[in-house]
């Protein structure tokens, strides 16, 4: 017996032949759900109307026209972009996601919907990819976007002045632009989850109501879904193998190297990457701050819809280390206190006084009756601190290594202590666990070709992404040359990972090494003094094609380098101030200059 194929006469194959003869994808496409249309109503009519109205609402989905944008300096706005794109992807609305610093400004007036999501660098700062689309939106030269619907995702941190800042500006100036606004700007601190996830739900709800879809289209879950995902929510408990003091006895900074087991996790990072440390609270600050407001320790109280006793509630859930402008204006509502307000009103003085205070400064100098659960409605949740990674994966295996700077100064008779270097030095032992996460970091990657030349600057703990590049260097066996600079205090005593180094240069894994100690002599010499008695050589590095990154001190320290570097670039080039600064533009753009600072 023999089975026909083609159940087609020849009539209908040479239509059929006629029909598909220099058909296109997008034109097959649309012949595949028609026939499957039509092969329902042959099957099933009652469910035919169904059908095709389904195939119509995709249709009309997949020509909304939507583009993301993120601005991120960590990662974070990139990781929710993607994850935004691929949730629409699954209610079959198609979009288009770019990096600020890849996207074609010319192509804001075409747009319909636009959807961005930024972080705040700094006081204020948009991260670097997102600084030409900051400038031109909000100057003289923004067009007019009378079409456009959007909606602004702003990351930030409320210990900074600034929050949000640069959504914020976004959102008024595509406002002022003539746009629409999708659904408000949501701004979120750095436990910025919960906010995110609330802001993607809302625009996926918007963007159905105006372009319904197919009621069998599901939302996809993440792309780990099946496997254990580490984050902030959930992290993995790390076990400490081994923890060392790396500065000397005459020091007066007290640093540490830790190494974390990794063990059954199957976590992976990259030199680059930090880790996430979820700490907790100096116990002398919880009791005195518990004493302060003659509260009982065990009265329960709600943190995010969880019961807690305050004390635990304190020690564990609760930022109270550091003020925020938002804590101030909480406790200001609250109390009525004239004097606290005019702190708020007054720039200067809120500067000053959120340096170096925390909730017990504000507690002592402007008492008043606080119920416990007002205590902690005031505050934020305690953030996870961020720790650049100094080792490579591929070296050390199983194992995550950071280095730590304990943070401990005196302020109006009181000794005060940072809640995560404290937490690793005094209160965290070896074979104890630690809760971890890893936060990636694509802006602050080794090139990807293997030749080409680093220079690396970095001070203090500034350091310790370095290590992990020249780990990788080595198991990588990289060609290209590296060149460190290094800055601390003193040779004798701030020299870290010194032993290190020297293994490295020897092994020809380093090239070059370039030291400055700062009080070691009576004038200070730090990093940017050191690059500019090699500024022939540096520039002619970055001529050949190296790439430059910078690790350190937000305020002071990049700032410093970044002017040094600048006027390397002009004055051994031979350039203008602004021919200097496009071509320090073209580094960042070209991702041959890339900072982690903090």
């Amino acid at each position: 017996m023999s089975i026909k194929l083609n159940p087609l006469n020849e009539a209908q194959s040479k239509a059929l032949e006629i029909l598909l003869e220099g058909s296109g994808p997008e034109q097959l496409m649309w012949l595949n759900g028609y026939f499957q249309g039509l092969t329902a109503i042959y099957n099933k009519p009652s469910e035919a109307a169904q059908r095709v109205q389904s195939s119509a609402e995709i249709v009309a989905a997949s020509h909304l026209k939507l583009t993301i944008l993120f601005g991120s300096h960590t990662g974070r706005s990139e990781g929710i972009a993607k994850k935004l794109s691929a949730l629409l992807a699954a209610k079959s609305i198609q979009s288009n996601v770019f990096a600020m610093d890849d996207y074609n400004t010319r192509q804001l007036t075409e747009e319909e919907n636009l959807l961005v999501i930024v972080s705040t660098h700094g006081e204020g700062e948009p991260p670097e990819m997102a600084e030409d689309f900051h400038r031109l939106i909000t100057g003289k030269r923004a067009p007019n976007l009378p079409n456009l619907n959007f909606s602004v995702l702003a990351l930030g941190d409320k210990s900074y002045k600034l929050f949000c800042q640069t959504g914020l500006d976004i959102d008024h100036a595509l406002k002022k632009a003539g746009a629409k606004e999708l659904f408000p700007i949501v701004t979120c601190d750095v436990d910025y989850e919960e906010d995110a996830n609330t802001w993607m739900n809302a625009i996926l709800g918007k963007l159905a109501d105006l372009h319904p879809v197919s009621p069998e289209s599901k939302a996809v879950a993440s792309a780990d879904e099946g496997a254990v995902v580490y984050n902030q929510k959930n992290p993995f408990r790390a076990t400490v193998i081994d923890k060392a003091k790396i500065t000397g006895r005459d020091s007066d900074k007290e640093v540490y190297h830790v190494e974390l087991d990794l063990n059954g996790s199957g976590i992976l990072y990259q030199p680059g990457d930090s880790v996430g440390i979820l700490a907790d609270n100096p116990p002398v600050l919880v009791d005195r701050i518990i004493d302060q407001l003659k509260l009982d320790p065990e009265t329960p109280v709600v943190v995010k819809k969880v019961e807690y006793s305050l004390r635990v509630a304190l020690r564990h859930q609760l930022e109270i280390t550091l003020l925020t402008r938002d804590v101030i204006q909480k406790f200001a509502e609250k109390t009525g206190i004239e004097a606290v307000a005019k702190i708020l009103n007054d720039d200067g003085l809120l500067d000053s006084y959120l340096w170096g205070n925390d909730i017990l400064d504000l507690l002592i100098e402007f008492p008043f009756e606080l119920a416990a659960q007002d205590l902690v409605d005031l505050l934020r949740p305690l953030p996870a601190r961020l720790y650049s990674i100094s080792s490579s994966q591929d070296a050390v295996g199983d194992e995550v290594h950071i280095t730590v700077a304990t943070v401990r100064y005196e302020n109006k008779g009181r000794e005060r202590q940072g809640a995560a270097s404290t937490y690793l030095a005094d209160r965290t032992e070896i074979d104890q666990q630690v809760p971890v996460y890893i936060e990636r970091n694509p802006g602050f990657r080794l090139p990807k070709d293997e030749n080409t030349p680093i220079i690396m600057v970095g001070a203090g703990t500034g350091i310790a992404p370095f290590r992990a590049f020249i780990q990788q260097s080595e198991t990588q066996k990289r060609k290209g040359e590296s060149w460190l600079f290094f800055g601390e205090r003193r040779f004798y005593s701030d020299f870290l990972y010194q032993v290190e180094w020297q293994k490295y240069l020897k092994k020809g894994v380093l090239g070059k090494i370039d030291l400055a100690f700062s009080r070691d002599q009576e004038d200070k010499i730090y990093v940017q003094h050191r690059l500019a008695e090699r500024q022939a050589e540096v520039f002619n590095w970055l001529q050949k094609g190296a790439s430059f990154y910078l690790c350190g001190d937000m305020k002071h320290m990049a700032k410093d380098v970044q002017k040094t570097l600048l006027e390397i670039i002009q004055t051994q080039g031979g350039m203008s101030e602004e021919q200097a600064r496009e071509y320090f533009k073209k580094l960042k753009k070209e991702k041959r200059f890339q900072a982690d600072v903090y």
